[in-house]
């Protein structure tokens, strides 16, 4: 999601009575703590579904987004099969302590998922489609809403996990707009697809979309006409600066504008502003939160606006690196438009911390929006300290 989407009639309403009838546990937060788990990273990065509920995210989560399933074709795929539903997961590994059988029907994450589910009844699961490097089939999907819409709703019914998923996420980067490629769907093609999926998946379903941080992107696309039909849209308010081609140092995911800053549009303010401006309800938008920072080196200036000679090394990316990494060998040294950089040694880095993430929860609640979403769970503390504030402020919003 951060550059980087469900079977006939009478099948939806099966697959998705079990999770209608499921009361969400009193500790969990009225307003929506949505987390989402990358089926990649559970190979270099080794964050298992177990990690969820050992961590105490589980249970602060109110819906679990999972990412990717991939679009072929204009058509729901799966993206791994092996991650997803095939490996046998060992009992280290395993919610519960047991390892899968090879024979399983079902495996993988999916099999594991289940257990979590089972663990922790009033979480909603959520398998999303697209991301940044996946987004190029929703442009065919656009030509033939319903022919996608039956697809995905046959994946989600597969045998082997049919009943797992409560809903669809659709997250196509961008509509009607350059992303990793340009779409010139029209601004009503994803109104049009997410309405598709509504009729299929029937009114239970959980549908959402992540929208672009980017205010001229906003106005390319009828996201007023997609949230009468999603159950929400995810604003992804962080990204707004990068350390691919920049040689100025710059807070990655801002609240509101600061002295100095590149762009005064590129901040979490106006992005929300925006959705509002053009009749989304507050209801209905979720603020995104990234659990990593962006990073530059051959920095000698503490505040944002110095130079840099390129991006700092990360572990699995250039310019990047999750806040559990960060907040042990580079710690905040100070704040600029709501969010934490830090100066250590040649490098500079901008990532939220569970301050700045109660700071932003805050800012949600006063603009009665419905909730956040944190991208993506790994960059969390082994005791989920960002989610954690995440859920806190869900509470308190409550």
């Amino acid at each position: 999601m951060r550059r980087l989407a469900l079977p006939v009639l009478l099948l939806p309403l099966a697959l998705l009575a079990c999770s209608g009838k499921a009361e969400p546990p009193p500790e969990r937060p009225t307003t929506k703590v949505v987390g989402y788990f990358t089926n990649w990273g559970v190979y270099g990065r080794d964050f298992q579904v177990k990690d969820l509920d050992a961590s105490g995210a589980a249970g602060k989560l109110t819906h679990l987004v999972y990412a990717f399933g991939k679009v072929t074709d204009g058509r729901c795929a799966a993206s791994d099969g092996w991650a997803d539903y095939q490996k046998p997961m060992p009992a280290a590994d395993s919610v519960d302590g047991v390892a899968d059988q090879p024979d399983a029907t079902l495996r993988g994450n999916f099999g594991q998922l289940r257990k979590l589910k089972a663990k922790h009844p009033g979480l909603r699961l959520i398998w999303s489609f697209g991301g940044w490097t996946g987004s190029d089939g929703f442009t065919e999907a656009a030509r033939d809403p319903a022919a996608f819409a039956t697809s995905c709703r046959d994946l989600l019914g597969d045998p082997r996990w049919a009943g797992l998923f409560d809903g669809i996420d659709v997250d196509w980067e961008y509509p009607n707009a350059c992303g990793l490629r340009c779409d010139t769907s029209g601004p009503d093609a994803l109104p049009k697809v997410l309405t598709a999926l509504r009729s299929a998946l029937g009114p239970k379903a959980l549908i959402s979309a992540p929208v672009s941080g980017d205010i001229a992107k906003l106005k390319a696309t009828d996201y007023l006409a997609a949230s009468r039909t999603a159950n929400w849209l995810s604003a992804m308010t962080y990204d707004y600066f990068g350390t691919d081609d920049a040689k100025t140092t710059a807070a990655h995911s801002p609240l509101t504008a600061y002295p100095g800053i590149p762009r005064a549009t590129n901040t979490t303010s106006a992005t929300v502003d925006e959705l509002l401006k053009l009749g989304v309800p507050p209801a209905k938008v979720l603020l995104g939160i990234g659990f990593y920072g962006r990073g530059w080196t051959g920095v000698t200036a503490s505040d944002p606006g110095g130079s840099a000679t390129g991006p700092a090394d990360g572990r699995f990316e250039k310019g990047l690196e999750d806040y559990d990494v960060l907040a042990v060998r580079c710690p905040p040294t100070g704040t600029a438009g709501g969010t934490a950089y830090a100066h250590c040694g040649t490098q500079w880095w901008s990532y939220d911390t569970p301050t700045t993430i109660k700071d932003k929860m805050a800012y949600a609640r006063s603009k009665a929006l419905g909730g956040a979403f944190a991208w993506e769970l790994s960059g969390d503390t082994p005791k989920a300290d960002l989610l954690g504030a995440v859920a806190t402020g869900a509470i308190e919003a409550g």
